[in-house]
């Protein structure tokens, strides 16, 4: 279970390249930092917020297409109740 409680801890393609621009930013913030380049370091910082944002966006679609999913269920068992209860 990941720390959203999904079930396999799979990412979707925002929460993947989100990750990918997060490191990427951290990359360039050491780099700029090691080599004393003020620019890299806030290229890095804007890439590393762009990607978590951008991880954020992918675990809210994740969320939102499991909450759909868990409507779906519920009715679907609501529905097949009531064709339960009609059928006595």
């Amino acid at each position: 279970m990941d720390k959203l409680g999904r079930e396999g801890g799979h990412m979707n393609k925002d929460e993947l390249k989100g990750k990918a621009e997060n490191l990427k930013g951290r990359l360039k913030e050491a780099l700029g930092s090691l080599t004393g380049d003020k620019r890299k370091q806030a290229e890095g910082s804007v890439d590393r917020m762009r990607g978590a944002a951008r991880e954020k966006l992918g675990e809210g679609e994740e969320k939102v297409e499991e909450m759909g999913e868990s409507v779906s269920e519920a009715a679907r068992d609501a529905s097949s109740e009531r064709e339960e209860d009609d059928d006595e």
